[in-house]
C-alpha cells in the first residue's frame, strides 16, 4: 500500500483509497485490492445537423471566367459595401484589380492569335505555298491600357470575399449577387465509400493514415478497429475526426501481428464499406 496525500491525485471514489489519519490506497497485490474497470471506448459525438448542402470553391478557375467573375463583383459591390463594412478605398482597388486583369486578359487574346499568324506565315516563307492577298501579318492594335496593379489579384479578392462572408449581414442572396456562392456539391453514394489506409511505425507507436477522399463535406468521422493477435478479434480503438491517428497504445515485448480497419461514420452511423484490413508486425 502507499500512504496518500493531499496533492497525490486519487479521486474520493477510488474504491482502493482509504481516506482517515492515515490514509492510504491499496496496490495490486496488497489484499482486498480491486481491479479497475476495463476501459471502453466513448460513443462518438453528435455532430451538428447538416443543413445546408456543402458548396464547391466560389473562385472560378478558368481566366475569362475569373475576369468576368471580377467584374459581376465590380459592378454589384456598389450595392451592398455600405452594409458589409467595405471601405470607398478597398471598393476602388477592387474595380482597379478587375479592369486590369481584363485588360491583361485581352492582350493576352490578341497577342496569342498574332502569334498563330506569325507562326503560319513562318512556316508559309519557309516551306513555300501560296500567301494571303493580305501579305504578312499586321501589326496588332492592343486595347486602351489602364492602370496597373500589383500582383496577387486572385489573393486580394479571395482576402475581400472572405472579410465580406464574415459579416453579420452577408447571405446567400447577397453571395448571389456578387457571384461568390459556389455551386451545390453533389452528395455522394455513401454506400459505396470504403476508406484506404496504410499503417506506420514511428518512435514505437502505430500511425494509422486514412483520408475522406475528397468527401469530408459529407462525413464526419471515422471508426477505427483493431485486432492485436490476443484472440479477441476485432475491438474498437477509436473514433477520429481527423487524419491521421496515432495508436498510442504500448508495443508488446514479443513480435505480433496488429490489424486495423477502418470505416467512415455520418453522427452516430456507420456508412460505407470498411477498408481493406492491413496488418503491421510490432514488438521486438
Amino acid at each position: 500500500m502507499r500512504v496518500l496525500k493531499f496533492d497525490s491525485g486519487e479521486r474520493f471514489d477510488d474504491p482502493n483509497a482509504y481516506w482517515g489519519d492515515p490514509s492510504y490506497v491499496l496496490e495490486p497485490g496488497d489484499p482486498g485490492y480491486q481491479e479497475p474497470p476495463a476501459a471502453t471506448l466513448p460513443p462518438p459525438s453528435q455532430p451538428k445537423p447538416k443543413n445546408k448542402m456543402p458548396k464547391s470553391d466560389y473562385l472560378k478557375s478558368r481566366d475569362t471566367d475569373f475576369a468576368t467573375q471580377l467584374s459581376t463583383f465590380k459592378l454589384n459591390l456598389g450595392s451592398y459595401a455600405a452594409l458589409l463594412g467595405i471601405s470607398t478605398a478597398q471598393t476602388a482597388a477592387l474595380a482597379a484589380d478587375s479592369d486590369y486583369f481584363a485588360y491583361t486578359l485581352a492582350c493576352q487574346d490578341i497577342i496569342l492569335n498574332q502569334s498563330k499568324q506569325w507562326t503560319a506565315w513562318k512556316d508559309l516563307i519557309r516551306m513555300g505555298g501560296t500567301p494571303p492577298a493580305s501579305g504578312s501579318p499586321a501589326a496588332s492594335q492592343l486595347p486602351e491600357p489602364v492602370p496597373a496593379v500589383a500582383p496577387g489579384i486572385e489573393v486580394r479578392f479571395r482576402a475581400l470575399v472572405k472579410q465580406i462572408k464574415a459579416h453579420p449581414a452577408y447571405n446567400e442572396a447577397i453571395g448571389s449577387a456578387l457571384g461568390i456562392e459556389g455551386p451545390a456539391s453533389a452528395a455522394p453514394d455513401l454506400t459505396t465509400l470504403k476508406p484506404k489506409i496504410s499503417l506506420e511505425l514511428t518512435g514505437g507507436q502505430v500511425l494509422v493514415r486514412w483520408g475522406w477522399q475528397g468527401q469530408s463535406a459529407f462525413l464526419d468521422m471515422v471508426e477505427i478497429c483493431v485486432d492485436r493477435a490476443d484472440g479477441r478479434g476485432f475491438s474498437p480503438l477509436a473514433f477520429d475526426t481527423t487524419p491521421d491517428y496515432l495508436d498510442t497504445t504500448p508495443l508488446p515485448p514479443t513480435l505480433a501481428k496488429w490489424t486495423y480497419k477502418v470505416i467512415y461514420r455520418v453522427g452516430d452511423q456507420r456508412v460505407g464499406q470498411w477498408s481493406d484490413e492491413v496488418t503491421l508486425t510490432v514488438g521486438s
